[in-house]
């Protein structure tokens, strides 16, 4: 006689889940013969009383009476293919070491009930990192967990940066990677998690977090796996005030697949190709092979898979991979596939952001959904190419004209509406990996980024990024003038890990650089026209090397006027166009951060006086002092 259907009903969710007295078990195999569920709770034996009841849709459903929290547990799939062990698609988290049985996981979580809030996306400042590699304290018996990243928090609370970006923390099959080759989409990695054994440390650590903060603190058994360990990240990174954005890709799957896992996964002949394999349609992208956005299973699961993180794990929202693959490599069936995720997951949380990688960009993807795909941001490059470009050619030995032109075109992507629907930054996990293209810094000075060539291009990049239109996202160690490419594979490539030791053991030039960086953020706080709708260029000159852009909030000024300079030398009496007249207060000179405080700084003392002579557009222009390889900010 088959399991019970008892608790058993249409609504029952995929995967395990706890109810009553045992748990419900419901998986998708629709092409398979017979599935079983065994595990801890029948004693792994495969018989009728284990055999699940298929329905109608090719759902195999079942309950099984005295399953508990942490009970282990396999899917047996009987396939006219093959036969042997599958994985839950929906397994909340895997037994070490990978691959090994799904776990029953309770849902419950001593969450820290703050009030926060989401920020609002015109506050957005992103700061993207790899979990294994951000902070290794423990290298090289073991790299980054997420409790090593939650030991950081304060450094990036007080930095000033409003929501981490998780680079993607699915189960992936291989011991190093991106992340960007998963298998198990609602496990999180557990490799990024600490062994039991290791816990009492971690959970006195921070536990030192919460008594700051005046909060009950986590008992040992709290953070038990993978799974409480990232919640325990998202718990704290809420508490500090910082949102957390989950990296998912929903584009394709694996690379690297083992046989128990989704690939095949109602194991029919690999013989009758690739389209058999269930979840996926044949093509392939980066080794891995796209979703079959056609049929509406996989659609539920993928859609399934935002929801579950927002709602189990109170994340802030999502980086979607190569969306443009989704929509190319997924035709027909792929835009529509975005459109109904993002309306979903709008009308269960609007509040959640949901921002896109599409190449080349697209400015429909952030169109609403009758008209585009509805996600609320997309990444940009435009600024990054024109960045990159005008640091590496400053440093040339020569004072070659920079085209600033092209960069004050691209300030502001043409197709966007409001200014926060793109999100910038000079730096990301693609460019600056391994054997790709150098880190700021080094492009500044590549012989010695640390000089001031280096550390003074350094931040006029970061600067232009803080202080123009767009999301501005941080790429990990940028902040502390970091000039290594990075590398996941950290057996391989340990010399490229952050250089923590030398902001623990107090380096000025990489404190003076997180002191440029965090007070030009608490800058963006104080003008709101840093994060408001209102932009123009206002000077552009290649050959002098300056250029010049006007920000205000529409209706209500605020006026701020950011101007670039990237000679080697100070230029003097440089008249630029003000939007008003009399006093600017000169609220921000990067010149100030050259072995802080620089008492040979070049500026303004503070304060320029605009005068009526016109210029640039304007009633009234003002003659500055423009310091080498500096940015400047005045405001009213």
């Amino acid at each position: 006689m088959p399991a019970s259907l008892d608790h058993v009903t249409p609504s029952t969710p995929m995967g395990a889940n706890l109810i009553a007295d045992g748990a419900t078990f419901r998986v998708w195999a629709p092409n398979a013969l017979e599935v079983y569920a065994l595990g801890d709770f029948n004693g792994r034996v495969k018989d009728d009383s284990s055999l699940l009841t298929r329905d109608g849709a090719g759902h195999w459903r079942g309950f099984f009476k005295g399953a508990k929290d942490r009970d282990r547990y396999i899917f047996h799939v009987e396939g006219t293919g093959s036969s042997g062990p599958k994985r839950d698609p929906f397994a909340r988290e895997l037994e070490t070491p990978f691959p090994g049985d799904c776990i029953i996981r309770t849902t419950d979580f001593p969450w820290h009930e703050t009030g926060f809030v989401t920020p609002q996306f015109h506050n957005f400042v992103i700061y993207q990192l790899h979990v294994g590699t951000f902070y290794t304290p423990n290298w090289p018996r073991k790299a980054g967990t997420f409790l090593d990243v939650a030991r950081k928090i304060p450094h990036l609370s007080e930095l000033g940066v409003t929501a981490l970006q998780l680079l993607p923390i699915q189960e992936f099959q291989t011991e190093f990677s991106l992340g960007y080759n998963g298998t198990d989409y609602f496990s999180p990695e557990m490799d990024f998690a600490v062994e039991d054994a290791d816990l009492p440390p971690y959970v006195a650590a921070v536990n030192q977090l919460l008594a700051a903060r005046g909060l009950d603190q986590y008992a040992v058994d709290d953070l038990r796996g993978e799974m409480n360990q990232l919640k325990a990240l998202i718990d704290l990174c809420h508490i500090h005030g910082l949102a957390v954005i989950l990296d998912v890709v929903y584009n394709h799957a694996g690379g690297d697949f083992g046989d128990e896992s989704l690939w095949f996964f109602d194991r029919q002949p690999t013989s009758g190709g690739k389209r058999n394999s269930l979840y996926f349609n044949g093509h392939e992208h980066a080794g891995g092979e796209v979703f079959d956005f056609g049929k509406p299973e996989v659609r539920d699961f993928l859609i399934q898979n935002a929801r579950f993180f927002l709602e189990e794990y109170r994340v802030d929202g999502f980086r979607y991979d190569q969306v443009s693959v989704i929509d190319h490599d997924g035709w027909p069936n792929g835009w529509s596939f975005c459109q109904d995720l993002t309306s979903t997951l709008n009308h269960l949380r609007p509040g959640a952001i949901d921002h896109a990688e599409y190449w080349d960009v697209n400015p429909y993807v952030v169109k609403p959904p009758r008209e585009g795909a509805g996600f609320d941001t997309t990444l940009t490059d435009g600024l990054r190419i024109t960045v990159r470009d005008v640091i590496g050619n400053a440093a040339q030995p020569d004072e070659r004209p920079l085209n600033l032109t092209d960069l004050a075109a691209r300030l502001w992507p043409d197709g966007f509406p409001r200014q926060w629907q793109f999100v910038q930054g000079p730096e990301n996990h693609d460019i600056v990996y391994r054997e790709r293209e150098q880190r700021i810094a080094r492009l500044g000075d590549f012989n010695n980024p640390r000089s001031w060539y280096g550390r003074s291009r350094a931040r006029v990049a970061t600067g232009i990024s803080l202080t123009a239109p767009g999301i501005p996202m941080l790429f990990m160690g940028q902040e502390f003038l970091e000039d290594k490419q990075w590398a996941d594979d950290l057996k391989n490539h340990a010399n490229l890990l952050l250089y923590w030791a030398g902001v623990e053991s107090g380096d000025k030039q990489m404190l003076d650089h997180i002191r440029f960086t965090r007070e030009l953020l608490a800058l963006r706080w104080r003008q709101p026209a840093l994060r408001g709708e209102g932009f123009r260029p206002v000077h552009v000159h290649d050959q002098n090397r300056v250029l010049a852009f006007h920000r205000w909030v529409p209706g209500e000024g605020h006026d701020v006027m950011v101007v670039v300079h990237l000679s080697t030398f100070n230029r003097f009496d440089y008249r630029i166009g003000f939007p008003g007249g009399g006093e600017w207060r000169e609220v921000f000179n990067s010149d100030v951060y050259e072995n802080w405080v620089n008492p040979n700084t070049t500026g303004n003392g503070g304060r320029v006086f605009a005068d009526s002579q016109p210029m640039h557009g304007f009633d009234f222009s003002a003659p500055l002092v423009l310091p080498a390889n500096g940015l400047l900010v005045f405001a009213r």
